[in-house]
């Protein structure tokens, strides 16, 4: 089947055949094991029939054998375009995500065992010994699809749900006996009336498909797996309405798998968390990938006393003791999201809360907030929303004046000082300047988790959960804040509004970017010159790296529509593939953020700010619960632009000169010299200098030492950044100016983005006294370390390879499975 859909080895492939059923909600019950080092239990899926069948039906047309036939074979078909999810089109729920997930962080985090042929048996997934080939039974039968691997799948069942106490309700004029395929069909209605339930009887729902979820079996379903893929069927049906609605599947996760990693945390204690794998979640539990594949869940986890499970939920679990020395979790969601957004944390794992009584007012979790006059405006009148039914926070006067959710932040044991010296208090302002930007909060609370040091990215939003890299936590707040930022950002960017083709990250990626630093500007409250001025050194900073990223990697990956015009196709069966999902280099890469960062802040310039804000707000309040391609956003703004400036800017220039191609955007490369004028940057030019002419006065001394009376300014954290790689290109520079520059802007303390910069210094000039800065980042900096590998063995230098070796074996048993195959291709 895999080999059939014929994907690029370096395509992540999308197997589940959605347009024929669609996944409504997911109930998890499951075990951590830390011995075993795996996860084991069962999940009950209810499905609605797909929009293609229903499709079919609605136009009085039989269904066609040879159709089913083709989702069996999943044969490569001519895409056909889907329309996007919508209230008035179709039944299912939207919610979205990049994969965030995203966010994806954010993006850099996945699995580089991901990347090999469909051939590799190794890496698929273990079934029982009885079960059953399909493939020798014919393919007359519906074949359902999902998406799966790294799993050992136990039992499949139909579940008996008629047999649920109370559940009569949802039988319309059916009775609760008969024939066997008389129950079958009502057993499908109730599925359907349950999932189509309004969104003020939530709280029932939620509560019958915890009891359906606990039903009797009914007999077991037959199964296959392949490399990417759980297929199931029940001999007899050949049609998607006549299958089993509502399945049960046991099963338990590889300590291997690729969906979670199992690892220790700064405290030395056992912990497992899902670390955004570019496969998503399809090695922790079977699921449909597909982003239009909206759905909601629930779960209860059960660990061993001590342990604190951490999962996307609207609720803020509390443990329940089992029996001696076990908890149970459980946690849900009401909000329809694609099955990767789903994140868990299990470990011991501490809550850190405000231990001095100095809490400002402002950050209370009802604070009103006074919001931009054309934000009051959009709230003056209420609007009906796109999406289809959940209990939607827009909708809710309540949650439409919550400056700040509630939140709560954890950490393990070893970094709560730290925690709350800086991040505790960042929390509330960043979530109080992203609300007077974009109105309402999408969730209702929020969950800030300091994860182990082998996260191999800064940071990644989830539903109600934000993962961060201990390496935003030391050097002040100014890395931490602007993290902080750009995951909550996610929360409107990447989550409530989602792309519908995993391809145009940068509709996630380049909208955090921008707005963290409209958020992080906010949440400092500076005068508007400064944070102008700001904002520009920032955009030099990033402009630097997208030269320099464009310059070293393949064209291929720099373009932020790779698939152009078929964007967001899919094959008839709802089956597709993310391009490039699975290659190496773009786990590392940076280009969605940037570019789309400054197509956004471009865009934002001609516009002007204020109305560029407003746009966004229009957009959220509009396309907030749906998932939307890059045209859905810029046609919407461009209705906005006045007509005289309309004929600069259309979707099609943009497509042209922004997402469709390779390389730093026409436009961009007219705006390169104007980040000189910024004052923050020509501060940092003149102590550059100074810098410059110091090194060449003390290698033409004789008495190698610096003139007392040479002074240099206080400079920023981003300014600092930009001074070391202005020094960077400098071909030499003495050790005694390598000691001073250290001394004087103390870089050891700073935060991680310097410190960077810092050991790529001692690198370059072979700077020994820095060799233990280079050990402690590669082992506490695991996120920003990669690069550094491989400047330790470019330069040929035998003690740097052997430092670079050291530290590699030192931390390869915990590393993150990517980065540890990268670092070891650098390296042997």
């Amino acid at each position: 089947m895999e080999t059939q859909l014929d994907p690029m080895k370096d395509d992540l492939p999308l197997m589940a055949n959605t347009s024929y059923m669609l996944l409504k909600h997911y109930v998890l019950d499951l075990d951590v094991d830390f011995e075993s080092k795996v996860i084991e239990g069962s999940i009950v899926l209810f499905f609605e029939t797909g929009s293609q069948y229903r499709k079919t039906i609605s136009a009085g047309k039989e269904c066609c054998q040879s159709q089913f036939d083709e989702t069996c074979k999943m044969r490569a078909t001519e895409p056909c375009h889907i329309p996007m999810i919508n209230v008035s089109t179709c039944s299912s729920k939207t919610e979205c995500n990049d994969f965030a997930v995203s966010g994806k962080e954010e993006e850099a985090t996945s699995d580089e065992n991901g990347n090999h042929s469909n051939n590799e048996q190794a890496s698929g997934i273990s079934s029982s010994k009885d079960c059953y080939d399909i493939e020798d039974h014919g393919n007359k039968d519906f074949l359902l699809v999902l998406d799966c691997c790294d799993l050992t799948v136990l039992k499949v069942e139909e579940l008996d749900i008629a047999a649920v106490s109370g559940i009569e309700k949802f039988t319309r004029s059916a009775k609760l006996t008969g024939v066997s395929k008389e129950l079958e069909n009502i057993r499908n209605q109730i599925v359907h009336e349950l999932v189509t339930l309004p969104a003020d009887r939530w709280k029932e729902q939620l509560y019958y498909f915890t009891h359906c979820s606990q039903a009797p079996g009914c007999g077991e379903l037959l199964f296959s797996t392949g490399t990417w893929s759980l297929e199931i069927r029940k001999s007899g049906i050949q049609s998607p309405a006549d299958f089993p609605h509502a399945i049960r599947i046991w099963y338990k996760t590889k300590p291997e798998g690729r969906s979670v990693t199992w690892t220790t945390d700064q405290s030395g204690r056992p912990c497992v968390y899902t670390m955004g794998s570019p496969i998503n979640n399809r090695a922790l539990f079977p699921c449909q990938e597909p982003p239009t594949a909206l759905s909601t869940w629930q779960a209860s986890v059960r660990t061993a006393a001590g342990f604190v499970v951490l999962m996307s939920g609207e609720n803020s679990a509390e443990p329940v003791q089992l029996r001696e020395g076990i908890l149970s979790w459980y946690y849900y969601v009401s909000m329809p999201m694609p099955a990767s957004t789903f994140t868990i944390a299990v470990g011991c794992w501490q809550e850190v809360k405000q231990q001095s009584f100095k809490q400002k007012a402002a950050i209370g979790t009802n604070t009103e907030f006074s919001l931009p006059s054309s934000q009051t405006d959009l709230r003056g009148h209420e609007e009906i929303c796109g999406h289809v039914e959940y209990p939607c926070r827009f909708q809710n006067p309540a949650a439409r004046l919550q400056a700040v959710i509630p939140y709560r932040v954890f950490a393990p044991w070893c970094l709560m000082e730290s925690c709350e010296e800086y991040l505790l208090q960042l929390v509330p302002q960043c979530l109080s300047a992203a609300y007077a930007t974009l109105g309402t909060h999408p969730f209702s609370r929020l969950d800030v988790l300091i994860v182990p040091s082998n996260f191999s990215s800064l940071g990644m939003a989830s539903p109600h959960i934000i993962f961060l890299s201990q390496s935003v936590l030391p050097g002040g707040s100014h890395l931490c804040g602007t993290r902080l930022c750009h995951e909550i950002a996610h929360a409107w960017f990447g989550l409530a509004i989602g792309a519908r083709d995993w391809t145009e990250e940068w509709i996630s990626e380049g909208f955090a970017t921008f707005l963290e630093d409209i958020f992080w500007a906010r949440a400092q409250q500076l005068p508007h010159d400064e944070i102008k001025e700001q904002q520009e050194l920032k955009a030099l900073l990033r402009w630097r790296r997208l030269r320099d990223e464009v310059q070293n990697s393949e064209e291929e990956l720099q373009v932020l529509r790779p698939k152009k015009e078929t964007t967001g196709e899919v094959s008839e069966s709802g089956a597709s593939v993310v391009k490039y999902g699975l290659k190496a280099e773009k786990i590392f890469m940076q280009v969605h953020y940037l570019k789309g960062y400054f197509l956004l802040r471009s865009l934002a310039r001609k516009i002007g700010e204020v109305s560029y804000l407003a746009s966004l707000r229009k957009f959220v309040n509009k396309f907030h619960g749906q998932l939307v391609l890059s045209q859905d956003f810029l046609s919407m703004l461009l209705e906005d632009i006045p007509k005289q400036k309309q004929s600069e800017l259309t979707v099609e220039s943009i497509f042209q000169n922004w997402l469709d191609t390779s390389g730093i955007p026409k436009p961009l490369l007219e705006e390169g010299e104007t980040w000189k004028e910024c004052q923050l940057v020509q501060q940092v030019s003149g102590e550059v200098t100074k810098w410059i002419q110091t090194n060449r006065r003390i290698r033409k001394s004789s008495k190698k030492k610096m003139k007392q009376d040479e002074v240099f300014q206080q400079l920023l954290p981003d300014q600092l950044v930009l001074l070391l790689e202005f020094l960077l290109e400098e071909k030499t520079l003495c050790p005694r100016i390598l000691q001073c520059l250290e001394r004087t802007y103390q870089l050891r303390e700073q935060d991680a983005e310097v410190r960077h910069r810092w050991c790529e210094l001692v690198i370059k000039h072979k700077y020994e006294p820095g060799y233990g800065d280079i050990e402690r980042f590669l082992r506490e900096d695991q996120a920003m370390g990669v690069y550094l590998y491989g400047e330790l063995m470019v330069n040929e230098d035998a003690k740097q390879q052997e430092l670079a070796r050291k530290c590699f074996a030192a931390a390869q048993e915990h590393m993150d499975a990517s980065s540890a195959k990268v670092v070891a291709e650098m390296l042997f």
